[in-house]
């Protein structure tokens, strides 16, 4: 290192080695800008770029050195192979181009570093090829051991730059990885310079066409010129880049923050940007929300993985807000190109409205939407099951069938906002005097029903009967009207083992109950069934008795 440290500071001019630095920097700062504009290209657009980013950097290569060369006072005279060094020229600028390709066109997650690797090794090839061109009056003898040193800081800090210059389209990385390129160069080169040890010799002479120091000058003015063009090409693209990504960028955010549902856009599980819906969905500022990792507002592993693994399908899951509450969600993520690299947008969809309809409608199917207690299909099903568990257990089961007495009279002298408060009352009521496993139904109009599972004697259906109409005794209607009621029961299995007989038992005994006088309870009999059967068949015929002329005055 001593070597190449005296190399630098005795053997140099120190102005133009930092004229070199320079010119090399704004090479590799035009080279690292072009290569994020060969990305953005396609097709012949792409090699045209490439040519020029390559172009760029191989004469930046060559500028650096010569200007180093020239930098270089050994003391005695020099000259330069015409051939050899516009050959060092054609090496930098191909074998940087092949490795600037394979950074950028590669479908690989390494190209980059191998990209990068190749370009250190063209600095090697330029350097070697340029020094082979140099002509001097002695003998260069080089050190093994900074020679490799010198291919191998090439190559390793080359592997460097290129990934990080094309990490992202900020500034701060294209800056950093222009950085590294240009130490790749410097490096390489003075590490080189530091190999070779000149013994003079006074018997070689130059050849007649070797270039000399004046020209070298002149042909590196110009390709420094070339470097300059090159470089604020690169400045100028960079920054009509910039505006034409910042009016796309203002141009998608109005849209995204014109959609009701939450977006997001991320790069691999990182969020990049987000619209106000989502800011909202999630109770932060969308400024805050950049660089945050997926995971904090979509816990759930497993729902994000499927969200990768299956794109454009729709995916529910908890959405977890800033102070650590969840919503219901709906997500949908797809790819899309965003920057000129590939990304994921997700749709976000507040579910908390559609929950509570789908709750709603749940209710109201197995509710009535008036009293709120069970309706006729919910009752049904839970007798069919219980009158099951019954007979496999030999279990006693209750049903207490009532209506209200007189109920049409209030509807028709106080309305049915009246008769809608009586039944809202009674259901109220009633449900305050069941026990546990009972329930409670309202079949139709005023018609109710109670279900009693589990019943160890009848008396026990006849205590509840007896607490409904003391319960309902004391109510009145809201204009002023008691509310009366009748109430009829049968039992299983002793009268009857399935749904639809027990419950016309019930109301049988409820018909009995209004008969002799209403406000009471009766318990099915089975004379009951009968003299309703003959009642009901006397209705019949007297019903048809006068179109058949059966009926005669006497």
């Amino acid at each position: 290192m001593l070597t190449v440290y005296n190399c630098i500071v005795s053997a140099h001019d120190l102005r133009l080695v930092g004229l070199a630095a320079v010119i090399c920097m704004l090479a590799s700062f035009a080279a690292i800008s072009l290569l994020h504009h060969v990305r953005r290209s396609t097709r012949m657009p792409q090699l045209v770029w490439l040519a020029v980013s390559a172009t760029s950097t191989g004469f930046g290569i060559w500028a650096t050195h010569f200007i180093a060369m020239l930098a270089f006072s050994p003391g005695m005279p020099t000259a330069y192979n015409i051939v050899l060094t516009a050959l060092s020229l054609v090496v930098a600028i191909s074998l940087t181009g092949t490795g600037l390709a394979v950074a950028v066109m590669a479908d690989w997650r390494m190209g980059a570093w191998l990209g990068g690797a190749m370009v250190g090794g063209g600095i090697a090839a330029m350097h070697y090829t340029g020094m082979a061109a140099f002509e001097i009056q002695g003998r260069i003898e080089w050190d093994a051991g900074l020679v490799a040193a010198s291919i191998v800081l090439g190559g390793l800090i080359g592997a460097f730059a290129l990934p990080v210059g094309l990490r992202g389209a900020a500034l701060k990385w294209k800056i950093l990885g222009a950085l590294l390129l240009t130490l790749a160069i410097c490096s390489h080169h003075f590490t080189a310079m530091g190999a070779a040890a000149i013994v003079p010799d006074p018997t070689i002479e130059l050849s007649a066409m070797a270039l000399p120091s004046g020209s070298l000058a002149m042909a590196v003015a110009l390709a420094s010129l070339v470097i300059i063009a090159l470089a604020l090409t690169g400045v100028a693209i960079e920054m009509r880049s910039r505006r034409r990504t910042q009016l796309e960028f203002d141009r998608m955010q109005g849209l995204a923050n014109a959609a009701v549902e939450g977006l997001l856009v991320c790069d691999g599980d990182v969020i990049v940007t987000v619209n106000n819906s989502f800011a909202r969905l999630v109770g932060a500022p969308a400024e805050a929300l950049t660089g945050v990792k997926l995971a904090q507002f979509f816990p759930d592993e497993d729902m994000r993985r499927k969200l990768i693994e299956q794109p454009n399908q729709s995916t529910e899951g908890e959405l977890m807000h800033v102070d650590g509450s969840t919503t219901p969600a709906e997500m949908l993520l797809r790819p899309i190109d965003y920057g000129g690299r590939p990304h994921h947008v997700v749709a976000v969809r507040d579910l908390q409205a559609r929950k509570r309809a789908e709750q709603h409608i749940r209710y109201l199917a197995h509710h009535d939407s008036l009293t709120g207690v069970p309706n006729r299909d919910t009752f049904n099903k839970a007798l069919d099951h219980e009158i099951d568990a019954a007979l496999r257990t030999g279990k006693r089961l209750a049903v207490v069938c009532l209506d209200l007495d007189r109920f049409k009279e209030v509807n028709d002298l106080f309305g049915h906002a009246a008769g809608d408060a009586a039944l809202q009352t009674v259901a109220k009521k009633i449900a305050g005097v069941l026990g546990e496993g009972q329930m409670l139904a309202r079949l139709s109009g005023d018609e109710f029903a109670v279900m009693m599972p589990n019943l160890s004697h009848p008396t026990m259906a006849g205590r509840l009967a007896e607490d409904i109409l003391k319960v309902l005794r004391a109510e009145e209607t809201e204009a002023g009207a008691p509310i009366g009621t009748s109430i009829g029961v049968a039992i299983c299995p002793e009268d009857a083992s399935d749904r639809h007989s027990l419950l016309s038992h019930a109301d049988t005994a409820l018909y009995r109950a209004k008969k002799e006088g209403r406000g009471t309870y009766r318990f099915f009999e089975a004379a009951m069934g009968a003299a309703v059967r003959d009642r009901r068949l006397l209705e019949h015929d007297l019903r048809n008795a006068i179109p058949r002329q059966e009926l005669r005055l006497v």
